[in-house]
């Protein structure tokens, strides 16, 4: 007897035991930084779709937040080095996934684009940005554009400023810049570190134009020339008109300066247009959007995109979630939620609010250049560089210590 219930013992050991490995096969940690407003109601309804579409997995939310990445950069590199990665995870398109590349740390994804005929709804261009070696590491869930500046438009309107001119070059906007100041309402709303790093890229695209701005990054041409000199007088400038708080920020609260009419402008990604949205301001009514003056013609890229990191513990489950990131589906309900537009090309671009149909059209004729702050246009390693440079000149506003620091990190980041 004693012997039988041992069995039995052991039997119910070994069916609780299969059970739980059952149920952990089940799950799928996705790990992201959209942990608040609008990029979480983004990444809420796209697991409302993964739950449709693969009813018997369960997303694990991994999400980190704050910094706009930072943190979760910082979080999953920790995880990455001690070889316990999340069974997949957030990472811009573009050069930022270099390091983890070169590292050995993601897998090939080619297959899976072939298989599910992911090469004929994605753009070349983007394409493009996720292949390395005829290789692809990433699957996008969405498309932005981060040169665009955001402005409440009666902040505008009562400084004398018209809400529907777009101002054509940096200088122009200087003097609306000015007529804004001398009505005691801060100008230019500023968040900390990356959201500084942002305006600079901005200011270097408007100042030098698509393809010198393109060669900064992928020729290492140009940190020295007098063009650059000048962006970075024009961004030192344009500090000139920000908050005080700027350093202790994040880039939502910078935002709602401007959406709660105590700042005119934000210069931000097109994540902000859910910001407004969810608080319930009207396109061109309550606020307005339009590219930093003087690079009107080109779309300053970034796309949010999913790995499958080598070690996933849940590898097929994970597959099931990139599938229904590149989902039609998935992309409809992530994308209308969140602020940005499709990665598929096939989307229907009249689905989505005024802002993101302006976005679709310059994104479809524009030129199309990468983003410095979002990982698409530097690796890991010099991104960290600039980011620090920035950060120190927000204490010394030193313009010529940040010029040779950017010269030099160029020159030590090199191929």
């Amino acid at each position: 007897m004693a012997k039988y219930r041992s069995w039995a013992l052991l039997l119910v050991v070994a069916l609780a035991m299969i059970g739980c490995s059952s149920k952990e096969s089940n799950d799928v940690e996705v790990f992201t930084w959209w942990a608040s407003g609008s990029e979480k109601s983004g990444l809420d309804a796209l697991v409302k779709v993964f739950d449709e579409q693969h009813p018997s997995l369960n997303f694990v939310n991994g999400s980190v937040l704050g910094g706009a990445g930072s943190n979760a950069r910082d979080v999953l590199a920790s995880r990455m080095a001690a070889h316990n990665p999340p069974d997949t995870f957030q990472v811009h398109a573009g050069m930022e996934l270099a390091d983890y590349i070169k590292a050995g740390q993601v897998q090939d994804l080619a297959a899976m684009y072939t298989e599910n005929g992911w090469r004929d709804v994605f753009p070349a261009r983007l394409l493009e940005l996720l292949t390395v070696d005829g290789k692809i590491y990433s699957v996008p869930s969405n498309v932005h554009r981060a040169n665009v500046v955001w402005a409440n438009t009666d902040v505008l309107t009562r400084a004398g400023v018209d809400p529907k001119h777009q101002p054509a070059n940096l200088d122009e906007w200087f003097g609306d810049l000015d007529r804004i100041k001398a009505t005691g309402v801060t100008p230019l709303a500023m968040g900390k570190d990356w959201t500084q790093v942002h305006l600079l890229e901005t200011v270097l695209l408007a100042r030098l134009g698509p393809a010198a701005y393109t060669a900064l990054f992928d020729k290492r041409e140009g940190w020295d020339s007098p063009q650059v000199s000048g962006a970075i007088g024009d961004f030192a400038r344009l500090l000139t008109y920000t908050n005080a708080d700027s350093q202790f920020l994040d880039w939502s609260d910078a935002l709602q300066q401007v959406i709660d009419g105590k700042a005119a402008y934000n210069v931000m990604g097109d994540w902000a247009d859910a910001a407004f949205r969810d608080q319930g301001k009207k396109f061109d009514v309550d606020y307005t959007a339009f590219p930093v003056p003087g690079s009107q013609g080109s779309f300053d890229f970034l796309a949010d995109s999913f790995t499958l990191p080598v070690g996933s513990k849940h590898e097929t489950a994970a597959k099931a979630w990139l599938t229904t990131v590149a989902s039609a589906e998935g992309q409809r309900a992530f994308n209308t939620a969140k602020g940005s537009i499709p990665a598929r090309t096939e989307m229907d671009a009249g689905d989505y609010p005024k802002y993101q149909q302006i976005a679709h059209e310059s994104y479809t004729n524009d030129v199309i250049v990468p983003s410095l702050a979002h990982g698409a246009a530097t690796s890991v390693r010099w991104l960290a560089d600039i980011t620090t440079a920035v950060r120190e000149f927000g204490t010394t506003h030193d313009v010529d210590k940040l010029r040779t620091t950017l010269v030099a990190g160029a020159t030590k980041n090199g191929p």
